[in-house]
């Protein structure tokens, strides 16, 4: 999720896709051109339950971990990289305002994910859940430091509400794929407990969210990302409506 971000645009129409029209750092970006990556082996630590010093250790160790396969990724498309601020807290304030209920959010003016310790991680610490708090906000990251983030943006303000609402659902789609890619090269360091078959239909299986859209979509990327184990697979934008829906 976004803050402190009006949750981007549309073009004056939608159409059956979203590719004519689209700006190129949409459809084209260097990043999908980043290749495939290896196997990325990171010093990732189980999580003791009720220890909040613990879950805040995991997600440092993600942290370090995601900056470490991107930072290979944009350099092998040859674009310049930087690592977002990651704040951890167990409170609700964040140097984007509160943070939301799900727990995590992008804040693009600040370059920081901030990621808040909930009651339920403390109670259950299910690793991927707590995991994909990194991982799917630095898909946002990688969106801000790609011209994806500020292109998006500039078509939601010019686009109408139901556009904007496939907007919305591009965008978040296209950081659980990103999502997926990072997870194609670090699960086993991640050590979920679980098969990524059980996560994908885990995620199928969530509430539906009018701005990240339908579970069963959010799945599809999420995978598609990780099976391709490219960010080529990620052209969220030139997919049918049907398939961000």
């Amino acid at each position: 999720m976004i803050a402190g971000l009006a949750l981007s645009g549309t073009a004056s129409a939608e159409t059956k896709s979203a590719s004519s029209g689209l700006p190129a750092v949409l459809t084209k970006n260097k990043i999908y051109r980043s290749g495939t990556p290896s196997t990325l082996t990171c010093a990732i630590p189980e999580i003791r339950e009720g220890s909040t010093s613990s879950v805040k250790t995991f997600h440092r160790a993600m942290a370090r971990c995601a900056n470490r396969f991107w930072a290979a990724r944009f350099k092998a498309a040859g674009m310049r990289y930087s690592p977002p601020k990651v704040s951890v807290t167990s409170g609700s304030r964040s140097v984007c305002g509160t943070i939301t209920t799900n727990g995590a959010q992008y804040c693009p003016a600040q370059r920081t994910i901030a990621i808040r310790i909930q009651k339920r991680d403390l109670r259950d610490p299910f690793k991927m859940n707590i995991a994909h708090s990194v991982a799917h906000e630095w898909g946002h990251h990688v969106q801000e430091l790609t011209g994806i983030l500020d292109a998006q943006n500039r078509l939601y303000w010019r686009a109408g509400a139901k556009a904007r609402t496939t907007l919305s659902h591009r965008l978040e789609m296209q950081a659980e794929c990103f999502a997926g890619v990072f997870y194609s090269a670090a699960i086993d360091s991640v050590d979920p407990g679980i098969t990524w078959g059980q996560w994908v239909d885990a995620i199928r299986q969530a509430d539906e969210s009018k701005v990240h859209g339908k579970p069963r979509n959010l799945a599809y990327w999420q995978n598609r990302g990780y099976s391709g184990g490219s960010a080529r697979y990620c052209n969220t934008w030139t997919a049918p409506n049907s398939r961000v829906a």
